[in-house]
């Protein structure tokens, strides 16, 4: 028998996963932690327990020495966030975690097509529809092209898909979401000065 609990939010246990994302949101979770060895696959384990699936992820050095950034994307509805996020800050490593819509951050990602050199002489459609998206040829040899487009993630995939369409592409990659808050107060900055405010009292 499934455990309840008074908040059912507290362990998402009682909380089903959603076998598609018609209902759901795409959420982005940023999450600001020490730099501690073992830490990310604590984090991943957040969200494979609740058979939440991982769209993107991409960690990097924030801002403030010492301190590391999540950019985590996935499909679900706002309890699951919840739960998420509760459950990521319960790790002591964890300095702060929070959710977003994309109405609530500016967004970003870069990535990398390689297409075949003699097709995209042969086919002027190619080149067209890379200047179509403000594509960035980086490299070019007789046997392939690189090329390096930055923006939202709907456009780089329509970019991508209409090259494939073509039968031109090698290789695709792309470096999942960054992102930062439209909000003007930086939530971290905030908790970090009421922590040391607080370690001053202490002493």
């Amino acid at each position: 028998m499934t455990e309840h609990h008074n908040d059912c939010n507290e362990c998402g246990k009682c909380i089903t996963p959603s076998i598609n994302h018609e209902n759901d949101t795409l959420y982005t979770f940023l999450i600001y932690s020490e730099n501690t060895p073992g830490l990310l696959s604590q984090i991943t384990a957040v969200f494979t327990r609740r058979q939440v699936n991982i769209e993107s992820l991409n960690v990097c050095a924030s801002s403030t020495p010492g301190v590391h950034k999540f950019n985590i994307t996935c499909y679900c509805n706002e309890d699951m966030a919840k739960m998420l996020t509760r459950q990521m800050e319960k790790r002591i490593e964890v300095l702060q975690a929070n959710y977003y819509t994309d109405d609530e951050i500016f967004i970003n990602e870069t990535s990398l097509i390689k297409i075949s050199t003699p097709m995209m002489l042969a086919n002027k459609n190619v080149s067209k529809i890379i200047r179509k998206y403000e594509g960035r040829i980086i490299e070019v040899n007789s046997t392939y092209a690189a090329v390096e487009k930055t923006g939202v993630t709907d456009t780089i995939l329509s970019l991508y898909d209409e090259l494939n369409k073509l039968g031109v592409v090698f290789q695709f990659v792309r470096s999942g979401r960054i992102s930062i808050t439209r909000s003007k107060v930086e939530k971290l900055d905030t908790y970090l000065a009421e922590r040391e405010k607080q370690r001053q009292s202490n002493i």
